[in-house]
């Protein structure tokens, strides 16, 4: 059997710094002839693409020529790609030796795996779990997002309490092998997001068509994190709101819409208080504006909700998991995914 083509893909925005830092780890582990390592340029205007020139000139480089942000620049990127399998990656990941085994291994042996995640460390604090992916991601059935080693900002060390291969509700975008095929039998990541979210979405949309995501301990990645907006950044806290509520508008069985938003509304306007309490003004404008363009968006999510009936069914993420991790970990003190009773 011939080996699959892998396009490892970095979508790049005035990253130079990073490029010059992550990027000769991911050549000297990842260099053979079945893959391909690829960099798109979502725009840039710092020396990123003469940095990509000079330094490594064995990268591939796609000038998108514009910021089309992270969902719709790999979008873009992707279009022009032809491999058996994605590999999507920020820029500000260290990858380790072995890193492309095992996960192209699973998807290789199970043909219902859509995507993998490996084990997301720090890569300033090298024996805890990073805020992005750490060893799998989930939702409550709320819409909150939180992984295994991540509730909310509490980050746990790694003592190798995760190292099972399980299904998970979503592979973080800081790293995520994904089935070209698939992925492009979804649509992509939805454009419309920006950023934040879109890879929960994409994930979502997967298993919404009976596919598997996957998280292996098998492979190992260091994440910088916090390399384009600051986890405290007024458009970050914008785009995780709004895209919150666009990605459980678009996912949510039917019999679950009204009840799971009348929560969230009640949520969020607590989340907003606590934000008056800190004085946060840019944050409470941050979550009316979500709100505000969510409303607008209405018409167009009805849309996407109509495709996405005719292409699959709508599953519910939380079936075997706590109703609501705020509870859990505001109420019941429970700060560890291995505390969290189910």
């Amino acid at each position: 059997m011939s080996k699959p083509k892998v396009a490892i893909v970095i979508l790049n925005w005035n990253g130079a710094k990073l490029l010059q830092q992550f990027l000769p780890s991911v050549i000297k582990f990842s260099t053979n002839e079945f893959t391909d390592i690829v960099v798109a340029d979502n725009g840039s205007t710092d020396n990123s693409l003469s940095i990509l020139q000079n330094e490594f000139p064995g990268v591939r480089v796609l000038n998108l020529k514009q910021n089309f942000g992270f969902a719709h620049g790999y979008n873009e990127a992707l279009k022009q790609i032809e491999a058996d399998y994605f590999v999507i990656l920020n820029s500000d990941v260290e990858v380790t030796a072995g890193w492309l085994e095992s996960p192209i291994s699973l998807m290789e042996t199970d043909a219902t795996i859509a995507a993998v995640q490996p084990k997301i460390l720090s890569y300033n604090q090298r024996t805890h779990f990073e805020y992005a992916g750490a060893a799998g991601g989930f939702i409550d059935r709320f819409g909150y997002p939180f992984c295994r080693g991540r509730i909310f900002n509490e980050v746990e060390t790694d003592h190798g309490q995760y190292d099972q291969l399980i299904d998970i509700f979503w592979a973080t975008g800081a790293c995520m092998f994904v089935r070209a095929g698939m992925f492009r039998e979804v649509g992509g990541f939805d454009a419309d997001f920006w950023a934040h979210m879109e890879e929960i979405d994409l994930c979502w949309r997967l298993k919404n068509r009976g596919y598997r995501v996957v998280f292996t301990p098998e492979s190992t990645v260091y994440h910088l994190g916090g390399g384009t907006l600051s986890y405290d950044n007024p458009q970050k806290l914008y785009l995780n709101f709004r895209n919150n509520l666009w990605l459980l508008y678009k996912n949510l069985p039917a019999n679950q819409l009204f009840y799971i938003f009348s929560i969230r509304m009640i949520l969020d306007t607590v989340a907003a208080f606590k934000l008056l309490t800190e004085f946060n003004l840019n944050g409470i404008r941050s979550v009316l504006k979500a709100h505000y363009h969510f409303y607008c968006s209405l018409p167009k999510l009805q849309r996407k909700r109509r495709q996405a009936g005719k292409d699959g069914h709508f599953i519910q993420p939380a079936e075997k998991l706590p109703r609501s991790i705020v509870f859990q970990f505001y109420i019941r003190k429970r700060k560890r995914f291995c505390d969290i009773k189910f």
